[in-house]
């Protein structure tokens, strides 16, 4: 399995704006907080260690 770098979303404004509200009212520590437990589930979900990786080496290249 490769990992899909074109959009993939049905909705993505929607996820988009779920996501912002999501952070609504947290303070910075507990928006960084949140993001981390999403990237854990998202993560488990994919469960492929390959794709994982790819996923790490395309966001590390953004830093």
């Amino acid at each position: 399995m490769d990992l899909i770098l074109t959009p993939n979303i049905t909705d993505p404004d929607g996820f988009y704006a779920r996501l912002i509200a999501a952070h609504d009212g947290l303070s910075d520590e507990e928006s960084a907080a949140l993001n981390a437990r999403l990237i854990l589930v998202l993560a488990n979900q994919i469960g492929n260690a390959a794709v994982l990786e790819q996923a790490l080496a395309v966001a590390q290249v953004g830093k």
